[in-house]
């Protein structure tokens, strides 16, 4: 049997994929994003963007978000405290990607569903 050291190749393409999926997998990061590419927006107002995100949920992958530097927390001093998020300029790096997966899913999903109605 052959081992991805037989096919470096395979290795060098493996990884960054396999680190690309590891800090936007899940089922909430891309929405996050989604809703964050329209405009800064405070945490109740994404929460209010994304159907069925639990706040705590939303916090969790923000905080991720964070340290991947893909989001930025602003805090302003203000009374009450604001709290912004927005994307950084890492971030936007995403957008073409984020453009492809909705173009991708749209095909995909009219190709299962042509097929379940034939």
């Amino acid at each position: 049997m052959e081992t991805t050291e037989s096919h470096p190749e395979c290795k060098q393409m493996i990884m960054p994929v396999r680190d690309a999926l590891d800090v936007i997998s899940g089922k909430w990061k891309v929405p996050i994003m989604i809703a964050l590419r329209l405009g800064s927006k405070r945490f109740m107002e994404i929460q209010g963007a994304i159907p069925n995100i639990t706040p705590r949920m939303l916090s969790k992958e923000l905080k991720e978000l964070e340290l991947n530097e893909l989001v930025v927390r602003k805090v302003f001093d203000s009374f009450p405290v604001t709290i912004e998020y927005h994307i950084t300029p890492h971030g936007e790096s995403l957008n073409d990607l984020i453009e492809e997966l909705r173009k991708w899913g749209s095909l995909h999903r009219h190709f299962i569903l042509g097929k379940t109605t034939t």
